[in-house]
């Protein structure tokens, strides 16, 4: 029987951050779990169902006093950290010029500092212990931008994540801890709203994918032992070349 992991998951009230808590908790890991709301991580707690194994720590995550009470909770009850995902985020999709200073500092909030400062902190620990995964859920319109999807904002942000996903993959491999990302495509999530009817015409295969496309791949990563420096795109092909 494996050793049970303890991962931190940001965004974990709903959608992937909600599908990837219950797929490490099925997997018998402990999970801590972060949300904005309190209320909203109390309900995911209640449907995730292992209060010995989830601890739910809420506050903004763009807040470097949030990751610290990420981990610190993670320490106190678990021992350690061996995975952090990054996966809070939020997507904003809009001519260029019609972005606003509040669409900037919640996209440069959020996606940016989300990233930043668990990271960070996850890299200070995972140093110290000598082993250790992140894992960033970017976006693959960062890696091919779509004349269908005018999303500058986003494409800035999770561009630059997934380069930051490489630089760090290399400063922190002789430590033992792998950096990697996913890169998902239209996923059927509250994060579009729920309004995915007719995105399939968004990815060469036709379709729009579901939360457990993106948990297999991070499970995947989350097993390996040999890759870092990914970016892995789920998408149903939309980064492999023109097809309109």
């Amino acid at each position: 029987m494996n050793t049970p992991r303890t991962v931190i998951i940001t965004g974990a009230s709903s959608g992937l951050g909600f599908a990837l808590a219950e797929a490490f908790l099925q997997r018998g890991d402990n999970v801590v779990g972060n949300a904005r709301s309190p209320a909203r991580l109390e309900q995911a707690a209640a449907r995730l169902g292992n209060p010995s194994r989830f601890i739910g720590v809420a506050g903004d995550i763009a807040e470097p006093v949030t990751a610290q009470r990420l981990f610190a909770s993670a320490e106190q009850a678990f021992g350690g950290v061996d995975l952090l995902i990054n996966n809070a985020g939020i997507f904003i999709a809009k001519p260029f010029a019609d972005y606003s200073e509040a669409d900037v500092d919640a996209l440069v909030g959020t996606n940016l500092k989300g990233f930043f400062y668990p990271a960070q902190e996850a890299a200070r620990l995972m140093t110290r212990q000598g082993h250790g995964q992140i894992i960033a859920i970017t976006a693959s319109i960062a890696l091919q931008p779509d004349t269908r999807v005018p999303a500058l904002l986003p494409v800035l942000v999770k561009g630059g994540l997934n380069q930051a996903v490489k630089g760090l993959a290399l400063e922190l491999a002789a430590s033992g801890v792998q950096v990697n990302a996913v890169a998902p495509g239209i996923i059927d999530t509250p994060l579009h709203g729920g309004n995915t009817q007719g995105m399939g015409a968004l990815s060469p295969s036709g379709r729009t994918g579901v939360p457990q496309d993106v948990v297999d791949a991070v499970l995947y990563l989350a097993d390996s032992r040999f890759v870092s420096g990914v970016i892995l795109p789920v998408d149903g092909g939309s980064t492999a070349g023109t097809w309109h």
